[in-house]
């Protein structure tokens, strides 16, 4: 019965600690040091790998720009792998706005700070965190 009385004992506090570790939650931030004017916002979006360019981010923000510069602040992030992408939306229609050949007509960037012709790619934009705290920068 002893026996029994500890193993549970043991097993209640693991189960305890295993969901205080899931439950961790840090915070990111994440700058831009080289947007082109301040006209407009800076949107970000936190993306996994399910929702990375194929529906509405995880987590979000939104950023004035003050002298080329735009910073993003997001709280209570889980542990996990995460890619952002920023969008500078110049003319504050909440969407990245394309010419007529397809091409991007506002500044954008991801984590990964990948230069590639294309869309952005998860593998190149992918981060894992598993900190209290991270600071990414992000080029345009």
């Amino acid at each position: 019965m002893k026996t029994l009385a500890v193993l549970a004992a043991v097993l209640f506090f693991n189960f305890v600690t295993a969901q205080e570790k899931l439950e961790e939650k840090g915070k990111i931030t994440v700058t831009i040091n080289n947007v082109t004017s301040d006209e407009g916002e800076v949107l970000f979006g936190i993306y996994t790998e399910d929702t990375f360019m194929k529906g509405e981010p995880n987590f979000r923000a939104l950023s004035e720009i003050k002298d080329g510069v735009a910073t993003a602040n997001f709280e209570g992030i889980p542990e996990g792998t995460y890619a952002i992408i920023a969008l500078h939306d110049k003319n504050g229609n909440r969407r990245m706005d394309f010419d007529s050949s397809g091409m991007p007509m506002e500044s954008y960037g991801t984590s990964g700070n990948s230069m590639s012709y294309g869309p952005p790619q998860w593998q190149e934009s992918k981060f894992r965190f598993n900190e209290e705290y991270q600071d990414i920068e992000i080029r345009f």
